[in-house]
């Protein structure tokens, strides 16, 4: 493992060797469908009957790997909602048409795409049945993407609580949520981001990173950029956004007075209204959530996460043979999850 997390690991652990924290202090935030498919992707685990269980069991591995390190007083696991994309695509049809394309994202284990699909849902429903065992909050709201969620969620708790939250995916949007109590940890860097480190990493203060994402686009939501403009070149064009705070109207501001100096600048006045678009797409700070879903994410944090029911999971963990991924469950079980225990008694 990378020297340097464990370095950072070691610090978050000797911060919480005699802990006297209380229930909201120290908040893991989970997003569920990240965490499964990297690991769907890549543990090509196969059980005693011929079942590929590599998200469920990696998924198991990697939430308790964070917990023992972050060492959590409350931990929520956050699924998009059925039509999750729904109210995105109503404002960009395109937005995520990249996804579902036919193509196997764990070609090792999987021969054709329906027995994938067929895995990933057996997994997940399954997954979730594990997770109604242990002391973790679980949610997922229809026509409501987990971004959504976490952004309110990871807010209401730093405001309301004082909560240090630790964010934990690989999707770079979430940066934006980042501050003086909101860390994101990026797995597939294995780097915790804050202010500081966002602005060593990108070169930017965290609070123009809305912008930076704006303008640049993203692919992999089929979200499209300003064309010509790219990661090496926007520092030149808007040195701005290393030294000054910003808003988009003062980006359109620079834009209206440097349109004759390039084509970027008047191309960015001509497609103002799509800028505008890519911004409410992509803008985390007021997520796509209406009155009613902001009520039902607030009561989650008032109420008590499920007891753990160390017998339901050992029969599941039986039935699924997963007997090799811990040494000795039993003891995995209470040691993992007892800081999380200890505040639903």
């Amino acid at each position: 493992m990378d020297k340097n997390l464990l370095k950072i690991l070691d610090n978050i652990s000797k911060d919480n060797e005699q802990p006297t924290f209380k229930k909201h202090d120290r908040v893991l935030i989970i997003d569920g469908m990240n965490l499964f498919l990297r690991n769907f992707a890549t543990m090509n685990i196969i059980n005693e009957k011929g079942v590929h269980i590599g998200g469920l069991s990696g998924f198991l591995r990697s939430l308790g790997f964070l917990i023992n390190h972050i060492n959590p007083t409350s931990a929520y696991i956050v699924f998009d909602g059925v039509g999750s994309s729904i109210n995105r695509k109503n404002l960009l049809p395109g937005y995520k048409s990249n996804r579902n394309t036919g193509k196997l994202i764990n070609g090792k284990s999987f021969g054709n795409i329906d027995d994938e699909g067929d895995a990933k849902i057996n997994q997940i429903v399954r997954l979730i049945q594990y997770l109604k065992c242990i002391p973790v909050k679980t949610i997922s709201l229809d026509k409501v993407e987990a971004d959504d969620i976490i952004a309110h969620l990871s807010k209401q708790l730093s405001t309301q609580k004082n909560s240090k939250v630790y964010i934990v995916s690989s999707d770079k949007d979430f940066l934006q949520l980042v501050d003086h109590n909101i860390t994101l940890f990026r797995p597939t860097e294995k780097e915790f981001f804050t202010p500081e480190k966002i602005k060593d990493k990108i070169g930017l203060p965290v609070e123009n990173f809305i912008l930076y994402k704006t303008l640049l686009g993203d692919n992999s939501d089929k979200i499209p950029g300003i064309k010509g403009l790219g990661e090496k070149g926007i520092f030149k064009k808007f040195p701005e956004l290393q030294t000054q705070t910003l808003t988009l109207d003062d980006i359109f501001d620079i834009c209206a007075s440097k349109y004759k100096d390039h084509l970027i600048y008047s191309r960015i006045i001509f497609e103002k209204n799509n800028v505008l678009k890519n911004y409410k797409l992509m803008d985390l700070s007021n997520p796509l959530v209406d009155d009613e879903e902001k009520e039902i994410i607030e009561e989650l944090i008032t109420t008590s996460a499920p007891i753990l029911n160390a017998d339901v999971f050992l029969r599941l963990y039986n039935e699924d043979g997963l007997k090799h991924l811990f040494k000795d469950v039993s003891w995995w079980l209470r040691d993992t999850f007892k800081v999380l225990n200890s505040f639903n008694k």
